[in-house]
């Protein structure tokens, strides 16, 4: 094929690459459907367990479901030794690294490691659901030089995260921040770390291989750094009053805005209404509102940049929420996992359901046929 015929869609924009029912974003409206069920009825009405099941099975449990998918969440959430070790030994690592690596070993030793049937894929999914907390909380504690905090099994999904990280009884809004933060990060069709994990898992490599290729793809500014970019932003500006000014520098100076813009939104992210109403109510709550106000007047100030199709994403009010919690900023990559877990498994199963190699192409531009040249030869 001729220079002239390659069409390049750099970043694999507008490209499709297979079918799906798990997730259905229209950009243009701001919709976002998980297995057909509208974000906004999900983040109203649901629990994450009542998501996580959806997501893995298509369609919503019944309560005698729901209670048997809790109780294996909660059988499985302690970690084997030998990954307590791993996080331990690892423990002045950046969060986002000793998660990756703890579930690099936690596939070594699955019960289920040799098994690649659907059954244990998803027994090994569960799994993962249930440890990410417990691996993000355990490494918080440890890296503190705090005694770790076993899980509980009395408590929810959200309720037990904040109980092993903090060590002590949850507040319930706090849960219900936490339990909706997940809910709003669990899926995202086929976002850099989701296709990333596709490829992995398209080369047939098993469920934790391809969930360690999804963690690395996370990790990225782009992508799962955004939150902490934003709230590095707002630590910049200081007080609301500056917001306004600092957003026209910045734009003038050609930079970007952390939080804005999104490759498939081209209206607001339908997932920031609920984190904006969310950072406003903890920061009345905790009676810390300046975060919040200043996060107002940046979105303010951008909005004649709407006319770009240039609007918030979920990454610009999820920081501060994190923040109004006390959890410390390089913890918002991981509990991004925490949430997207679910998801990234949901689509690795789907990809072994009907499974063709991802193997896309690239136009090579270099020069042709060059000559070899002996090393004495070479000036």
């Amino acid at each position: 094929m001729s220079a002239e015929q390659v069409i390049v869609n750099k970043g694999l924009e507008g490209i499709y690459f297979d079918n799906t029912s798990i997730c259905h974003i229209d950009g243009q409206r701001g919709i976002l459907l998980y297995r057909g069920y509208n974000i906004h009825d999900l983040a109203s009405n649901a629990t994450y367990e009542e998501v996580c099941y959806l997501l893995l099975y298509d369609r919503l449990p019944t309560k005698d479901e729901l209670d048997q998918f809790d109780a294996a969440l909660k059988e499985n959430r302690n970690l084997p030794s030998a990954v307590m070790d791993v996080i331990y030994a690892f423990k002045d690592g950046h969060p986002t690294d000793v998660l990756r690596t703890a579930v690099s070993a936690l596939g070594t030793i699955d019960p289920d490691v040799k098994d690649m049937s659907l059954e244990a894929n998803l027994r090994k999914g569960i799994r993962l659901i249930a440890q990410f907390p417990t691996i993000v909380a355990a490494h918080e504690r440890i890296r503190k030089g705090l005694d770790f905090t076993p899980p509980r099994e009395d408590l929810s999904h959200a309720a037990n995260f904040l109980w092993m990280l903090k060590g002590e009884e949850p507040d319930p809004d706090a849960v219900r921040a936490m339990d909706l933060d997940f809910i709003l990060h669990a899926e995202h069709s086929s976002n850099a770390s989701t296709f990333t994990a596709r490829v992995a898992a398209s080369t047939l490599a098993d469920l934790h291989s391809s969930v360690v290729a999804a963690i690395s793809a996370l990790k990225g500014p782009l992508h799962g750094g955004a939150a902490e970019a934003v709230m590095e932003m707002v630590e910049a500006i200081g007080e609301p009053e500056r917001a306004e000014g600092w957003v026209q520098e910045q734009l003038a100076a050609k930079k970007r805005i952390m939080g804005f813009g999104h490759r498939v939104y081209k209206t607001e992210d339908p997932r920031a209404r609920h984190l904006r109403e969310l950072s406003k109510i903890l920061g009345e709550k905790y009676g810390e509102p300046k975060t919040f106000q200043i996060l107002q007047n940046i979105e303010k100030a951008m909005e004649p940049m709407r006319a770009k199709g240039i609007y918030v994403n979920v990454d610009f009010y999820a920081g501060s929420i994190y923040h109004y919690l006390g959890i410390p900023a390089d913890l918002y990559i991981p509990i991004f996992a925490i949430g997207r877990i679910v998801g990234w498994v949901a689509h690795i199963l789907e990809q072994y359901s009907d499974n063709r190699l991802i193997r896309p192409l690239l136009h090579y531009v270099g020069p042709m046929e060059r000559q070899w040249v002996f090393i004495e030869q070479r000036s």
